[in-house]
This record gives C-alpha cells, structure tokens and sequence, in this order.
C-alpha cells in the first residue's frame, strides 16, 4: 500500500502567512520558492513526508496545489517548485523576495519510502516531475545504506529544462544512479535522447523482483514507462505514481480532482498502481 495520507491537526482551511525568502530560479519558466513561516511556532511544528502538497493562496487570486519539493529534515524553509501556468502562478513569479503569502497544509498521501528498505528503487521522472521525489531522493542519501540499487530516470524535452541540475553530483556521490535524457538535443548536449522508457530498457535490473519503481510525470510518460517495468519484470504491486489534477480543497470535497472512486488531493497525489491501472489511460475522467 502506498503511505497513508496525513493531514494537518489543525483546522485544514487556515491558511498560515509565510514570506517568500528566496527565489531559486530553475529553468525557464520554473523557480523554486522557499518559503518560511512568519509565526516560528508553526514553522516549528510544520512536518511533511514525501510526496505531499500544499495549497499556496495569494490573497484575491486564488490558491494553488503544489508539491513541496525539499528535503524534509529541514525545518527553517519549505521548497515548492513551481511552473508558471496560470494567473496564480504568473502572479506568484511577480512577487519579490520577502513578499508574504499563505500555505496550509501539508495534505495527501506520500511516497512509500518504508516499504524500499532492503530492495532496489527506480525514481523515474519527466519535466516537472521530479520535483515530488526531490524529497525521496534527500530521505534516501540521509539513510542510504538502508537501499539497493537507487537509480534515477530522468527526461525533458530540452536539456535547458532539465531540474536542478547543480545537485546530480552530490546525488551521484551519495550512491544513487542519475541518468539523464531528453527529446530533443541543444548544441551544447552530448547525452542521451529519447525517452524515459529507453533509459529503464537499457538499465540492468539485478532483480526485479525486489524492485520499487516510483514515478511521476505526465500521464502518457507514467504509463509507458510503468508498462516497460512490467515488461522487465517488476511486481505491479511494487510500482506507485503521483497523479495531477486541479485540486481546489485539498480534503476531498469539493470534487474537482475526482479520479475514478479516488479523490486525488485525499487519497493521492500517490497511488499505487493498481489501484488506477484501469482507467489511467481513459480519456477525460
């Protein structure tokens, strides 16, 4: 089973005020947003696991779920990377540093790091999908020799949209495999192209069996590539994505991220498998 939601104690529509204390800024159009708690006793008390998301509210505009992209042992900044897309995310990209913002949060269901202890772990992520296993990969290099194998897939369409670039050589130090590819090469890019899927074809599995693949990234990109672990001979019950959908309460009432029996913002954004394999690729559900 994928980890159990947790959902804050206190009231789930109090949004907090925090301060934007710095812009990262990512690739185009794509920034990283620390963010800190006015109120040091909430920041104090703020926990999140891997995998789940917050609501970032901008006063007269609206809110937004993002994933929080940090390494949850940090208690002074909680990271969101987000993609302009919309009037939020554009306001949002606006502000300056030291701007004051609400969160509430965190909500959703988390990556199942527990249940990788003593096998093998595939990360494979496209565009802006690597930016809910940011916290996976932190959880892991802080306990590595807990793991197998860990390897990282990782695909853009560009090499100039690829995420944080800057850290591959601490991953790689701390013992995890990051292996890049894009769709389309830039002058200056001398690795792989194609797909996500080539990467996992051509990666030796020691023993799929005992194997954990976690994804996320555009649905069509999930699929194939949850396909491809099939084919290597991965267990379905051992694959997990995180889904996206336009989740505007973030506690299941609302409706707008209905998925099949599911509510995407309480019984996701991570899912097993499985639990969706029969309507992932049905149109307009």
């Amino acid at each position: 089973m994928n980890g159990s939601a947790t959902c804050p104690a206190q009231d789930p529509w109090l949004a907090h005020s925090v301060r934007i204390q710095q812009v990262i800024q990512e690739t185009p159009g794509v920034a990283t947003y620390n963010l800190a708690f006015d109120d040091p006793v909430v920041g104090e008390r703020f926990r999140y696991r891997p995998g789940q998301f917050c609501m970032i509210y901008l006063p007269g505009l609206g809110e937004i779920a993002v994933s929080i992209s940090g390494n949850p042992a940090r208690t002074d900044v909680v990271p969101h990377t987000i993609r302009v897309a919309g009037r939020v995310t554009q306001a949002l990209a606006d502000l300056e540093e030291g701007a004051g913002i609400g969160l509430r949060g965190p909500f959703g269901s988390v990556w199942p790091t527990d249940r990788c202890a003593g096998r093998d772990v595939i990360l494979a992520a496209g565009g802006i999908g690597l930016a809910p296993l940011r916290p996976v990969i932190y959880d892991i290099l802080a306990d590595r020799d807990r793991y197998g194998a860990v390897t990282l897939l990782y695909g853009c369409r560009l090499p100039s949209g690829l995420l944080y670039t800057s850290e591959y050589q601490k991953w790689r130090a701390g013992g995890i495999a990051v292996k890049t590819t894009v769709d389309r090469a830039e002058d200056d890019w001398g690795g792989n192209v194609g797909v996500v899927t080539v990467l996992l074809d051509r990666l030796s599995l020691a023993r799929p069996s005992e194997t954990v693949l976690m994804t996320c990234g555009p649905e069509v990109m999930m699929w194939y590539t949850i396909q491809a672990a099939l084919d290597r001979g991965l267990n379905a019950d051992s694959v997990f994505l995180s889904m996206e959908r336009n989740m505007n309460c973030a506690i299941g009432l609302c409706g707008h991220c209905q998925f099949g029996s599911d509510f995407v913002c309480k019984d996701g954004p991570v899912l097993p498998y499985e639990r969706v394999a029969s309507i992932l690729r049905v149109d307009d559900l």
